[in-house]
């Protein structure tokens, strides 16, 4: 005979739990190895990554973190958009524009995009001891877009699937662009940490290169060693400490798999993606250790994110330069992608469709 005859109430295996924090519905998703916080009436940010058995959160927060927006109004109305303003760190999906303000097709996207400041709709999927699945949808506003994405766990897992279809609802072909901006942060990132990626070249633009960069601007060179602006190499998949000052901005291309992994060989764990190389054909690489002067930095924070993304800053130059994704009347695209915390690796060589990280040394 069971101790219980119902588990939909549960403390153990896979669980989700809905709550509201700073006036935001929030889903927390969580088994035996991990606790992932989602917000769904921002964006679906993930807030919070929290490997379990360590204690250890991925997720950067920003000095100003996650705040009712009804109780805050900004001083005046900001050009590129509100998401500086309100941006907690964590984890933002970037659609249909990413970077900057962008005017394209009539319509002003602001910085990353629409869908990381709308309320999404959610239904809990699946919820078993052995596995659970949360599904978020939204519609754009100034585009036709409707986006479904599906994240889920397994019991004693490590690993957070996801799933995602994007759908032109409009009457016409509409361009956009994509990505993801997972931010990693101190206690778990510092000078221990190492970036490990496939074999790319890095680009630096001038637009894109902050006064503070270590790095010469407009430079491809082969990873991981890029020209500094003192003419020295400068190894990027090493991670300076504070004292560094700096706030570099590149763009990796040229991979021909789609994964990245951040292991900190001091405490022996990490974090990795795994994500559709063919739809995110770039990495960016955003490191800020104490160099990101002024608004919104104020030389306050210490934080990196890889950024799968399909294309360059923004949707009308990525037009331009035809790297744009595009979608017919009644067209979708769905993707496939894998988060995943692990241990006991100093390097990583891989990370496989099953979410594997594996190491070579």
């Amino acid at each position: 005979m069971s101790y219980q005859t119902y588990q939909h109430n549960r403390n153990y295996g896979c669980r989700v739990m809905e709550f509201v924090y700073e006036g935001h519905r929030c889903v927390a998703l969580e088994n035996e190895k991990l606790r992932v916080t989602i917000v769904a009436d921002k964006g679906t940010d993930i807030f919070e990554f929290l490997y379990k058995p360590r204690d250890v959160d991925f997720m950067w927060r920003t000095r100003t973190g996650l705040r009712e927006r009804s109780h805050f109004l900004p001083s005046s109305p900001r050009a590129a958009g509100l998401h500086a303003d309100y941006y907690e760190g964590g984890w933002q999906e970037m659609f249909p524009n990413c970077g900057d303000l962008s005017m394209h097709q009539g319509a002003e996207i602001g910085q990353h995009g629409e869908v990381l400041l709308l309320p999404w709709l959610y239904t809990i999927t699946k919820n078993e001891p052995e596995e659970i699945e949360v599904r978020f949808e939204v519609r754009t506003v100034r585009t036709p877009f409707y986006l479904i994405k599906t994240v889920g766990l397994r019991r004693n897992e490590g690993v957070l699937r996801i799933s995602e279809r994007v759908t032109n609802e409009g009457g016409q072909e509409v361009d956009f662009t994509w990505g993801h901006h997972p931010a990693l942060g101190w206690p778990f990132l510092d000078e221990n940490c190492r970036v490990d990626v496939p074999e790319c070249s890095i680009i630096t633009l001038a637009e894109h290169t902050p006064a503070s960069s270590r790095l010469k601007a407009d430079q491809t060179s082969p990873w991981p060693m890029a020209e500094g602006v003192d003419g020295r190499q400068v190894d990027l998949s090493r991670i300076p400490g504070p004292d560094s000052a700096a706030s570099d901005m590149v763009f990796l291309s040229g991979m021909n798999e789609g994964w990245f992994a951040v292991t900190n060989t001091a405490k022996k764990i990490g974090f990795a993606m795994r994500y559709p190389v063919d739809v995110f054909k770039r990495l960016w690489y955003w490191q800020v250790y104490r160099g990101g002067r002024d608004y919104p930095w104020w030389s306050a924070t210490y934080n990196i994110a890889l950024e799968p993304c399909a294309s360059l800053p923004i949707l009308a130059r990525a037009v331009e330069r035809g790297e744009a994704l595009k979608l017919s009347t009644g067209e979708s695209l769905e993707i496939e992608m894998m988060a995943i915390a692990f241990e006991g690796l100093d390097k990583v060589s891989a990370v496989t469709a099953e979410g594997e990280v594996k190491s070579d040394a």
